[in-house]
């Protein structure tokens, strides 16, 4: 008899790939409270009212779905595809009103990336793989070369993560090159 679900190799790599991503971007905000809040004033989706509270509360939000994304249960991956489609949202909406040059605000102080439509796709992807968190796993016992597994594979979606980043942070650079050509 077949089992049903996601094997759970796969759900514990992906939850975990996604704690590490919003526990980094939890730290990289609160490393400077006063870049954050000037990114997230530019984008100009939340009341001015709330905004002072935003820039406390959004790196909070993020630790705490980095934390709900290490315990079972859907919450955690529920969180995080419901913060990512946010995010996604807000990018989408700012570049539907031609505000194309604001930072993403994705990687930190200093690392200044415009936003994109690639970044409202990619905020989607990982929307996704949290919602692959939700559904039900293979019922079958974890072994020592599956924790081996997941360490691998969760350093593979970090890096693989970074390189997407890297290749998305260059891409205004490698457009200015080409037309210099």
């Amino acid at each position: 008899m077949a089992t049903s679900g996601v094997d759970p190799v796969v759900l514990a790599s992906l939850r975990a790939g996604l704690a590490l991503l919003f526990a980094a971007a939890a730290v990289h905000k609160l490393r400077d409270l006063a870049w954050f809040g000037a990114v997230l004033a530019e984008y100009r989706v939340l009341p001015a009212s709330v905004l002072h509270f935003s820039v406390f509360a959004v790196p909070v939000l993020e630790a705490g779905v980095a934390v709900a994304l290490a315990l079972p249960g859907p919450r955690g991956p529920a969180a995080a595809a419901l913060l990512m489609t946010s995010y996604g949202g807000a990018i989408a909406w700012n570049l539907s009103r031609g505000r194309r040059s604001l930072d993403c605000g994705c990687f930190g102080p200093g690392r200044g990336e415009p936003i994109s439509w690639a970044l409202v796709a990619r905020n989607a992807v990982l929307a996704a793989g949290a919602l692959v968190c939700v559904l039900p796993a293979s019922p079958r016992a974890l072994v020592w070369l599956d924790f081996a597994t997941i360490a691998g594979a969760t350093a593979c979606l970090a890096l693989v993560w970074l390189g997407a980043h890297r290749a998305l942070a260059l891409r205004p650079r490698m457009a200015e090159l080409r037309s210099d050509a």
